[in-house]
């Protein structure tokens, strides 16, 4: 099996396109269709199947796909560290973040980073809830950051602590909800939760903690922007780290709940596959990140 005739199948299935996977691959149409036919042959089966709009992945031919895509990022990977190895400090760099990591830790790692490694290109991914660690699982990022996640495998990830979180009890500035004081006053509003689920969210954990029974969830959301949308237009309550809460783009349209049990506190860490720490970048940045750590700590009251 071909590693070009892999890269055929992703092109196409990715493109949708007979025409513009051999475009993108700079191949003529027949000779890309020769490669998929190839494999085809080879596994016996149908990869591919033709539409009046183009082609689409057949059961068989997602399986491979998802297969090739896998090994050729993994290859690709195995490039850089080699090259790494050898001095050549080259590449790309993907860092899965949270908002908080993208604000306050993000800019300054990069700065100093691209400083010292300018030949290293670099890519932020925002994740508004990292614990499933898909994307770091399947090594789509080299590095994760975010709150620690509960249950971690033993010596799965390298886990680097960054600095502490505090999630607070916010609503829209203004809503009455914001005069509650404890989290019982607030166990019947509907609650924006983040991440996968009900299950998961923040909101959960908090009441949970507490021993209180989770409230209702009048949302689920996986992006900073619905988040903020949904508390600061309408009666909803949430969670957000203090930092974001009164930084100057939310503080004017949020209050924070000063309830009595206090904010949920957690620990913002980079995690990264112990296999891909050996990457010279990947231990590089996290040093870069620990700086800028430092620097934001040394600046606070």
């Amino acid at each position: 099996m071909k590693l070009t005739s892999l890269r055929a199948l992703v092109a196409a299935v990715e493109e949708g396109s007979l025409r513009a996977a051999a475009r993108r691959l700079h191949l003529s149409q027949p000779a890309l269709t020769k490669m998929i036919r190839e494999l085809e042959r080879e596994l016996a089966t149908t990869l591919l199947q033709r539409s009046t709009t183009g082609v689409f992945a057949t059961a068989q031919g997602m399986v491979l796909y998802e297969r090739a895509v896998a090994a050729d990022r993994e290859l690709s990977q195995a490039v850089d560290q080699i090259q790494q190895l050898d001095g050549r400090m080259t590449g790309e760099l993907t860092i899965g973040a949270v908002p908080l990591a993208v604000m306050v830790l993000v800019p300054e790692t990069l700065r100093t980073f691209g400083q010292e490694f300018p030949q290293v290109q670099l890519r932020i991914i925002e994740e508004l809830y990292i614990a499933q660690l898909t994307r770091l699982r399947k090594g789509e990022v080299d590095i994760a950051l975010g709150p620690l996640p509960e249950h971690l495998p033993p010596g799965e990830f390298t886990v680097e602590p960054l600095i502490p979180i505090s999630m607070v009890v916010v609503v829209r500035k203004g809503n009455p909800l914001a005069r509650a004081r404890r989290l019982a006053d607030l166990a019947n509003a509907p609650w924006v939760y983040t991440g996968a689920n009900v299950e998961t969210g923040y909101a959960k954990i908090l009441f949970e903690m507490h021993g209180l029974k989770p409230p209702p969830a009048g949302a689920v959301v996986n992006s900073t922007l619905g988040l903020l949308s949904i508390i600061a237009s309408g009666n909803c309550v949430g969670l957000l780290p203090h930092q974001i809460a009164t930084h100057p783009f939310a503080a004017d349209f949020l209050d924070i709940v000063p309830v009595a049990e206090g904010p949920l506190e957690a620990k913002l860490v980079a995690l990264a596959r112990s296999d891909a720490a050996l990457k010279p970048s990947v231990r590089h940045f996290l040093a870069h990140l620990h700086r800028a750590a430092h620097h934001l700590t040394s600046l606070q009251p």
